[in-house]
């Protein structure tokens, strides 16, 4: 299989806003999707319209299908507050969580 042809590796993310405002997530581009959030680009989610600018607390992955990553941010997302800084996903292939910057 080429590396054109290989299937899309999704991530799974959580961003803090300024105020301490929490949004999880699920993407295969990372970058374009904080820039929308940010609504630095089209396409950001109403819920992160307010809060900007967003910031990636962490970011879970590669989860090999969307399935896999949709499982993972439907329990972050039970999670509330602080709660959610200490995530340990399940079905992700590279379990650490990044923590960028």
């Amino acid at each position: 299989m080429s590396p054109s042809a290989l299937p899309p590796a999704w991530t799974l993310y959580l961003l803090e806003s300024a105020a301490g405002r929490t949004y999880a997530g699920i993407t295969i581009d990372l970058p374009r999707r904080l820039a929308q959030h940010n609504g630095e680009r089209p396409g950001g989610a109403r819920a992160t319209r307010a809060g900007r600018p967003w910031s990636v607390r962490a970011a879970w992955g590669p989860y090999p299908t969307r399935a896999a990553a949709s499982r993972d941010e439907r329990r972050l997302k039970a999670l509330r507050g602080p709660a959610r800084a200490g995530f340990s996903p399940a079905e992700a292939l590279g379990a650490a969580p990044h923590t960028p910057g």
